[in-house]
């Protein structure tokens, strides 16, 4: 009796040893059909921005570079902490928080207060990403939610921007005061803006890399720009711009619509999994930031991408649900 006793013991240890090592196997969405792992998507992440860092860096000096190192270390320690005190797993090692802060802080202007970028890398770890379940469980892009809390709480030191010291308004805002913009300094990056957004060239050149690896799907940044690019042709089309392809590419170098359709709206944790769903995600997103923006209406505000996307990372639940596949055999007719 003894031994079937040892026996059966010995059995239950050795399932919940293998039991353990499944579950050790298993990670959290988002869940990728490749061998790639979480932590080498982020970091493949992490070169695609780096241009963009760079190019921050280049135009706004020491300021901005400060900005993206408090972001990034206020980003991971809030994880460890919480994770910490929580007693879950320690998931730093993934690098999404290093993610979610160099994201925010490229969506910040290098001018910012210093103590308003730790709170919202806490607001964006804590409040949107660990109180929902950490990674694979946040609803909206944590970054983007940070971003909008502080334009929120904020709205004088987050709309505040220089260039080359002088207090000057992004070429977003002088297109809808009527004033003229040089669209080549907006794809170079020499203009006034967030620290991420101005060069249009080096978010390119990340979403080259990205594209390169199969890290992102084209589908939702080609939605998201042609939808976008659609509806500011037909109004300059209905304003009597006529097929005004400079003030277009004004649109698309302005406002961090490339930074937001790389690097944001194809978060894979917040967009759709379907490839069809892909598609309405991004033209949605297109469509939202355009009546957003509002060109039409100069005293509207020129933000515009990050409240479109984080509307759209809303609908995701009900985007998928009607665009994905039929099991197969299901909904046939049964017949006697």
């Amino acid at each position: 009796m003894d031994t079937g006793k040892e026996q059966s013991s010995s059995a239950l240890n050795e399932n919940k040893k293998e039991n353990e090592k499944l579950i050790r196997k298993i990670s959290s969405s988002p869940h990728v059909r490749s061998e790639d792992s979480t932590a080498g998507i982020m970091l493949d992440v992490i070169i695609g921005l780096l241009p963009a860092s760079i190019m921050g860096v280049y135009n706004f000096g020491l300021p901005a570079f400060i900005r993206i190192l408090i972001c990034i270390a206020c980003c991971a320690a809030s994880e460890w902490i919480f994770e910490l005190i929580t007693k879950r797993r320690i998931t730093v090692g993934d690098f999404s928080a290093v993610v979610t802060g160099l994201l925010l802080a490229l969506n910040l202007p290098p001018t910012l207060p210093w103590w308003q970028a730790v709170l919202g890398s806490i607001f964006a770890i804590i409040i949107v990403k660990q109180l929902f379940g950490g990674i694979g469980q946040n609803f909206m892009n944590p970054a983007l939610g940070a971003r909008c809390f502080l334009l929120l709480s904020f709205a004088q030191t987050m709309t505040h921007f220089t260039y080359d010291a002088v207090t000057t308004a992004t070429p977003l805002a002088l297109m809808k005061a009527g004033e003229p913009v040089n669209v080549l300094q907006m794809f170079l990056g020499s203009t006034a803006g967030t620290i991420g957004e101005t060069s249009t060239a080096a978010i390119l050149i990340g979403a080259a890399y990205l594209l390169i690896k199969r890290v992102i799907d084209i589908r939702i940044p080609a939605a998201y720009l042609g939808t976008f690019s659609i509806c500011i042709l037909i109004y300059a089309l209905a304003s009597g711009r006529g097929f005004d392809l400079m003030y277009l590419a004004a649109h698309l170098c302005g406002g961090g619509l490339m930074l937001g359709a790389v690097f944001m709206a194809t978060d894979y944790v917040t967009s759709p999994i379907t490839p069809v769903g892909r598609l309405i995600y991004g033209a949605l997103i297109g469509i939202l930031t355009f009546v957003l923006r509002s060109p039409w209406n100069p005293t509207t505000s020129a933000e515009g991408v990050s409240y479109s996307i984080i509307i759209a990372n809303l609908l995701v639940p009900i985007i998928e649900r009607f665009t994905m596949p039929r099991s197969f055999g299901k909904g046939a007719v049964k017949h006697e």
